[in-house]
This record gives structure tokens, sequence and C-alpha cells, in this order.
């Protein structure tokens, strides 16, 4: 029984090592990805899916702005009662205010296209 335990510990113990080291390779792709920038776009496509992902700094305070706005938002409405009892101006001012995020994305990024793992590893 202590025999099949530490066979357990050690198969788990090789599965985490495998985890970390998938993801140190993951975030080394990312970084060599997000790096490789001579447009000097603001969000680069994602590695996986369909959007962006912050590139440069303008990118990354874009996204804080789009973040406070937000939260000024929830803290504007939650002062207000008349504001809180309309969800129409909650749900079109959150709207609002990602349509703008969408547009900057838009103009300063790259075309977006789906995308599943970096260039590179698509041309070997």
């Amino acid at each position: 029984m202590i025999a099949a335990l530490s066979e357990k510990e050690s198969l788990q113990d090789k599965g985490e090592g495998s985890y970390l080291r998938t993801m140190k390779q993951l975030w080394n792709d990312y970084l060599t990805y997000i790096n490789d920038n001579p447009k000097g776009y603001w969000f680069k496509r994602k590695l996986y899916g369909w959007g962006w992902t912050p590139a440069r700094p303008a990118g990354w305070i874009t996204i804080g702005v789009y973040l406070l706005v937000v939260l000024g938002i929830v803290f504007v409405t939650e002062g207000n009662q008349e504001l809180a009892q309309n969800p129409k101006w909650i749900i079109g001012s959150i709207v609002a205010a990602t349509f703008v995020l969408l547009a900057v994305s838009w103009r300063t990024g790259e075309p977006p296209k789906w995308q599943w793992g970096s260039r590179q590893e698509k041309n070997k």
C-alpha cells in the first residue's frame, strides 16, 4: 500500500512538473509573440482565439482607462438612487464604453482573425 502511494505521488509530481514546464513554455511563446511587433501595434491578435491582447504600454493604459470608466459607472450608479433604478442607463453606459474600447482596439491593433498558436508553429 505504501509503495502504491509513493508511486502515485511520484506520478503527480511528474505531472505538476510537466504542467509547470508547459506553462513556462506558453509564457515564453507569448512574450516572444508580443515582442515581435515591428509595426508598433497597441494591441496584437491573441495567440489563441479571436480578439486582441495589449502589446504596448498605450494598450495597457487603454485597458486601465476602460476599467476605471466601468468602475466609475458602478460608483456613480451606487451613489444615485434614480440611476440605480434605471438598468437601461447602466447597461447603455457600459455598452458605450465597450464600443469605444473595441473601436480603439480595432484602429490601433492588428487586423483580427481566428488564430490557434503562433505563426512560427504553423511554418514548421
